[in-house]
């Protein structure tokens, strides 16, 4: 896994925590999703990156 994709990994789930939290402070349950699914989907990819490292050694 490269560094860049760690970043945007990172990235991403700290902008799904984001909007998570500004949906829990504006009652706002779409945008509570919204970040649940971001953060979802920075799990898998993450996922997908540690099962390429660990064919790659």
């Amino acid at each position: 896994m490269g560094a860049s994709d760690k970043i945007e990994n990172a990235a991403e789930d700290v902008k799904g925590k984001a909007k998570e939290a500004v949906g829990h402070a504006t009652g706002n349950d779409e945008k509570v999703a919204e970040g649940k699914a971001d953060q979802a989907k920075s799990d898998v990819k993450q996922a997908g990156e540690n099962v390429k490292d660990a064919f790659k050694h």
